[in-house]
């Protein structure tokens, strides 16, 4: 047993795309790392955030929503979810405060039954629906699958979320620390820089295009400047962080609306994207993007992999 009685544990967030899992993660945290669009099958990776309080230290796992894979990005996606079952202490499964459960729910529950980990079911947007409505979701819920809590919350408006992040904790096993207590992610940064531009692709874009397409960072350089004479002599100076990215497509239809006339769409994600990634890093930033295409990328294992998405590790 660890002295100073310190819970601390892994948590996986699940479900179907587009339930606010990266939303919720990234309010319980109380940073953006975890990019989030009203589009499905938004997150590709897993990430991995931590919170750390008295109490002790939570490692939230985002996860790919789990749905029908059409390729061999889809494939991967979905392994990664699944995945992630067997790795954690407990298990958040969103869904939406409804009563129809479909196919998709159905498949989830039958992977959670397969295994022992405590399964808390965590009822999103309960902003958008009446108390009564509620109470029948978690009727329609309750017998699906053994659940450790059921709990109704609202990722959007924080409804809730202190009483999930309580029992989270009543949850967790004793143990030791795995990050200091100033760590938020172990994503780097290069790669959480990418998912802010893709984020911002998936916002303004086409319904068909976001998903074929993935954001590489070419390059990610610091240049220090002093802001002048004096802010030099007392040792302050302020960096710029230049940024080059490529964002790969699979058509040349597709690279030009990306591009837009001219320039205009890529411009404004760069804009956007660059507004994000100066409040994440806390430094001016130059960045500058470049569209590729690259066709067919999704069932490529040469190109997934280039791109980071390591198929292997999911076989």
């Amino acid at each position: 047993m660890y002295e100073n009685k310190i819970k601390s544990g892994f948590v996986t967030l699940i479900g179907r795309p587009n339930v606010g899992k990266s939303t919720l993660m990234n309010l319980l945290i109380g940073q953006k790392i975890a990019i989030t669009s009203g589009k499905p099958q938004t997150t590709r990776n897993r990430i991995q955030t931590v919170y750390t309080d008295e109490r002790g230290q939570v490692i939230f796992l985002d996860t790919p929503g789990i749905h029908k894979a059409k390729n061999k990005l889809g494939q991967y996606m979905v392994s990664v979810a699944e995945r992630t079952l067997k790795e954690v202490d407990v298990v958040l499964w969103l869904v939406e405060p409804g009563t129809f459960i479909g196919a998709g729910e159905r498949h989830i529950a039958k992977q959670l039954a397969k295994v022992k980990t405590p399964v808390m079911l965590v009822i999103n947007k309960t902003d958008t629906v009446s108390k009564s409505e509620i109470l029948t979701a978690i009727d329609a819920y309750k017998d699906i699958l053994k659940f450790a809590e059921i709990i109704p919350v609202s990722a959007l408006k924080g409804e809730n979320t202190d009483k999930l992040m309580n029992i989270i904790f009543d949850y967790l096993p004793y143990g030791p620390m795995y990050y200091d207590e100033n760590t938020i992610t172990d994503q780097p940064e290069r790669q959480i820089v990418a998912e802010f531009i893709r984020e911002m692709a998936l916002r303004f874009l086409d319904e068909e295009i976001p998903h074929g397409i993935a954001v590489i960072i070419e390059q990610m350089t610091e240049r220090n400047h002093s802001r002048n004479a004096d802010s030099a002599n007392d040792g302050n100076a302020s960096g710029i962080m230049d940024i080059h990215a490529t964002i790969i497509c699979e058509k040349d239809s597709h690279k030009g609306i990306i591009i837009g006339k001219g320039g205009s769409m890529l411009k404004k994600i760069g804009s956007q994207a660059r507004k994000v990634i100066e409040n994440l890093l806390d430094c001016q930033v130059n960045l500058q993007l470049w569209v590729k295409v690259k066709k067919d990328w999704r069932d490529s294992d040469f190109l997934l992999k280039n791109y980071g998405y390591n198929i292997r590790d999911t076989r």
